[in-house]
This record gives C-alpha cells, sequence and structure tokens, in this order.
C-alpha cells in the first residue's frame, strides 16, 4: 500500500458529490487540504480550476505524489474514488468478482441514483417556478432508486457487503432524503445503513469539518 507525505489538494464545496472525496480521504486517513470552490461566487469558471476540472465541476483532486511520482489531477468523483482506491488499496476489493460488484453499485451512483436526486432536490426545493410534471417524474424516479437500494442492503451491513467506495460515494445523497421529496422511513435497509454510516468517525468528521 502506498504511503502519502504530501498532502493531496482536494477542491471542494459542501455538496454530496464534494463530501464523497472529503469522506475517502478521512477514512484513508492521509493528509489533505481542502480549497473551496464557492460557486456563488462562480470561482468554478476560474481559469486555474479550468485546468484542473475542465467540465468546471467539484470534486477534484491534485495528488503531489501521482503515478511514477509525479503530480496528477483528477476530476470526476467516480475517477477520484477509484484512483484513491487503488493507490492504497483499499475500500475496493483484490477479488475480480467483488471489484466488480462495487464497480457497478459505483457506477449506478455515479450514473443514476445522484443525477436523479439531484434533480428532485432542484425542482422541489430551488426552482423558482414549480413544475409538478417535473417534481413528480423526478421524486418517483428517486423512490424507485431508493428501493432497489433497500433491496440491496437486505442483510447487509453495506452496499457490497464490506465497506467500500461504492458505501462512500452513496453516503452524501442519501443522507438528506427529505429534501428529495423521499420518507426514508419507507427504506428501513437505508435509513439503519444511514444510521451506521454516520457513525463512522471519519465519516462524521468529513461531515463535520466540511460544512
Amino acid at each position: 500500500m502506498s504511503k502519502q507525505t504530501q498532502p493531496i489538494e482536494l477542491y471542494f464545496f459542501p455538496t454530496p458529490n464534494g463530501f464523497k472525496i472529503a469522506i475517502m480521504l478521512e477514512e484513508l486517513g492521509i493528509p489533505y487540504n481542502i480549497n473551496i470552490v464557492d460557486f456563488h461566487k462562480g470561482e468554478q469558471f476560474a481559469p486555474d480550476f479550468l485546468k484542473i476540472s475542465p467540465n468546471n465541476k467539484i470534486p477534484a483532486i491534485v495528488d503531489p505524489e501521482g503515478p511514477d511520482g509525479k503530480p496528477i489531477s483528477i476530476f470526476e468523483s467516480g475517477a477520484i474514488l477509484r484512483y484513491l482506491a487503488k493507490k492504497f488499496d483499499k475500500f475496493l476489493p483484490k477479488d475480480e468478482r467483488a471489484a466488480i460488484e462495487v464497480d457497478q453499485w459505483l457506477f449506478w451512483q455515479v450514473g443514476g441514483f445522484g443525477p436523479m436526486l439531484g434533480q428532485a432536490h432542484h425542482f422541489n426545493v430551488f426552482a423558482k417556478e414549480k413544475h409538478p410534471y417535473s417534481i413528480e417524474r423526478y421524486i418517483e424516479e428517486s423512490k424507485r432508486l431508493y428501493g432497489v437500494l433497500n433491496k440491496q442492503l437486505e442483510g447487509k451491513d453495506y452496499i457490497c457487503t464490506d465497506f467500500s467506495i461504492a458505501d462512500i460515494a452513496t453516503i452524501g445523497w442519501a443522507r438528506v432524503s427529505e429534501k428529495q421529496g423521499v420518507d426514508i422511513n419507507e427504506y428501513p435497509n437505508v435509513k439503519n445503513w444511514i444510521k451506521r454510516m454516520k457513525a463512522r468517525p471519519a465519516v462524521a468528521k468529513a461531515f463535520a469539518q466540511s460544512k
């Protein structure tokens, strides 16, 4: 397993996607610095940040000790999680079948659970004009996805049995279900998983220091 001597630079704003990487870095116990990219000030469009994250989104990282010891910048939360998991040999199983399962649920979150819940949150809370069709569409899809997660967690402590980057990717979104128009009490396995996740010291620290 690699060791980290210089801190990783995390480009962050307190959103579910941003929390993913803060949690991962805390779980790994490696040094890192938080660099706030304030959306309200348009800092995501700053030329220096666009060199790191050309899609002008957080999270992004710069690892000064990348492959071959040379610095590397990485954007997109799923790519960052896989990079860190592979570099430090944690939270992604060595067994190929188990690793494929984790990848499936990681990409399920990145491609569905996050974007759909984000749309539900937007139209339910932030949209200046309430559009009933959009609200219903995204809330219903969010409920379906919570149902998928609830079924996956049946009889398990974590999404893929052992704690993994799939759990790290998902918790930031699931913990704010009320803003997505979802009653978490209807998904008891997810509700219990959220409690387990919040009880992890690294998860609690990431949420507490990154508000």
